[in-house]
């Protein structure tokens, strides 16, 4: 793989091999040369389930405390009393019919689409086009609810949905480069904390197995996972 001016220049601060612990890894990154732009910062974390198995499904959402630094445009699909609601609750987008049309013909241009349980009968239909892009509302990350007022606030500061893939890891967005080391870190803590509460009973054996973070255009740097968690 080609990689970059200033990945390479990064790539040098990090000691091969080393697990580094928050603070000090979160201060490394702020050493990396900077993009043109505000990089993303993610978290991967490898779990020790096997997916594959219902009972060692890892799925959920955790709101970021210091949120995510990327403006998030909420569609929430419900009619009568409840689109006052989510109207004050600043969701961009509330309607029924309208927009489950504009969905069926190809509209996606949404962050979050949250949804009432009387709409799901229709939503359901929309699930080719909206499941790939993970976008499908679902009750188990609080899409599909009543309570829309407390959906759109969560969403609109940073909620984040975490999902084990078919490899076992998770992958979640934690901040952005310009956030200070203090607002990564409690994001960060947040998120691995949440997903030592998900832990499926059936998961046996180490379940944190291993923790990078990176930025958009740098590499990787191993983190600690377990002293985070026991802080």
């Amino acid at each position: 793989m080609k990689r970059g001016k200033r990945w390479k220049q990064a790539s040098t601060l990090v000691e091969k091999g080393r697990i580094y612990e928050l603070n000090e890894a979160l201060r490394l990154l702020g050493e990396f040369p900077t993009a043109k732009f505000d990089e993303s910062v993610d978290i991967a974390v490898r779990l020790g389930v096997d997916p594959r198995h219902a009972d060692q499904m890892v799925r959920g959402t955790v709101v970021l405390p210091n949120g995510t630094g990327k403006s998030v445009r909420v569609l929430v699909l419900t009619k009568g009393e409840k689109v006052k609601e989510a109207e004050e609750a600043g969701a961009d987008m509330v309607g029924s019919d309208e927009y489950i049309q504009k969905i069926q013909e190809g509209w996606t241009d949404v962050d979050v689409i949250i949804a009432t349980p009387d709409m799901m009968g229709q939503v359901g239909k929309l699930g080719r086009i909206l499941g790939p892009r993970g976008l499908m509302p679902n009750p188990k990350v609080g899409t599909v609810t009543m309570d829309v007022g407390k959906a759109v606030r969560e969403a609109k500061a940073g909620r984040v949905e975490y999902r084990v893939d078919k490899a076992g890891n998770i992958h979640c967005p934690v901040g952005r480069r310009s956030f200070s080391s203090e607002a990564l870190a409690e994001n960060i803590r947040s998120i691995l904390k949440e997903l030592q509460r998900a832990k499926p009973s059936a998961a046996k054996g180490s379940y944190m197995q291993s923790c990078h973070i990176s930025t958009t255009m740098g590499p990787s740097i191993k983190v600690d996972a377990l002293k985070v968690v026991k802080a």
